[in-house]
């Protein structure tokens, strides 16, 4: 039996309706076009749909099984019907973030408040297990965003500029490299490095200096969270280097000094990495427009 979902929007409007002239005004088809229809449908099955000569018209048993698949049917028919036209007016949508960058949940996540009033229909996650491979799940389409300060040459990807920042350096105020207007990499060589568990390579401290200058600090210390890492610079048990959004939070407590790294200050730029026909999306701009504006708030405290 070849089984349309017009035929099952038609036994529904039938049996709603009562008979098939007031179903046919319903459906905006003539009550010979849908007796036809049925006539039809009823050909194919090898049974009648209807008890004939009953008002108002009623299913049979084979009609009343064919309800109940329309009943279960339609409605995820048009759920995603409406679904399909939200994706095409850009109401509708996922954003699923990944982020190279351990600090930035700071700044990140009252973007992602303001946004989720804004935009209640897209569906938003963050991945972060995928730090470590975060641009190639995105050109797999497995996140449709990834927060990097490393761009890279990639077919089908755009790099979206989000802001500027400062990597600083951040010591307890016994340190005695507090009395210094600023620090250099031969600073770091009798220092224990507090960094976040990420490759060198990604971390602003090695990349931008310490590995061009061949210094290797005295140890590194991986810590996973923000507060630990400041918890133990505070005790004079190491130092760290981190972005500027987050050392704002103890400029005022004299348990730190914070100063520049080099005598002009480091600075790095944050980008938001999509896919070439995701960042005009009314979703997708307005997320990156968020992402601009709110960590400089941060920023300037």
């Amino acid at each position: 039996m070849h089984l349309e979902f017009r035929h099952l929007r038609s036994i529904k409007a039938i049996h709603d309706a009562g008979g098939l002239a007031r179903a046919a005004d319903m459906m905006n088809m003539t009550q010979s076009a849908l007796s036809h229809q049925i006539k039809g449908l009823e050909d194919q099955a090898g049974v009648e749909l209807f008890v004939r000569r009953s008002k108002p018209l009623k299913l049979s048993a084979a009609g009343m099984r064919l309800l109940r698949v329309a009943e279960k049917v339609l409605p995820e028919i048009d759920a995603l019907d409406d679904e399909f036209r939200a994706l095409q007016s850009g109401k509708s949508g996922r954003l699923h973030i990944a982020i190279e960058c351990h600090a930035c949940f700071d700044w990140l996540f009252p973007v992602l408040e303001k946004f989720r009033h804004a935009w209640p229909d897209i569906d938003v996650d963050i991945r972060p297990g995928l730090a470590f491979g975060a641009l190639p799940a995105l050109v797999r389409e497995e996140v449709d965003l990834v927060v990097s300060s490393d761009p890279e040459d990639l077919p089908g990807v755009v790099f979206n500029p989000l802001f500027d920042y400062a990597p600083v350096f951040v010591a307890s105020s016994q340190n005695p490299l507090a009395e210094k207007p600023f620090v250099v990499a031969e600073d770091f060589r009798d220092q224990l490095l507090i960094t976040y568990p990420v490759d060198r390579a990604r971390l602003d401290i090695f990349s931008e200096l310490l590995t061009p200058a061949k210094v290797e600090p005295r140890g590194v210390r991986q810590v996973e969270l923000t507060a630990v890492i400041l918890m133990l610079v505070a005790a004079n048990r190491g130092v760290s280097v981190l972005p500027d959004w987050v050392v704002r939070q103890v400029k005022t407590n004299t348990d730190y000094v914070t100063r520049p790294v080099t005598e002009k200050g480091l600075v790095k730029r944050l980008y938001a990495a999509t896919r070439d026909e995701d960042a005009t999306k009314p979703f997708m701009a307005h997320f990156l427009r968020l992402g601009r504006s709110e960590p400089v708030k941060l920023q300037r405290g």
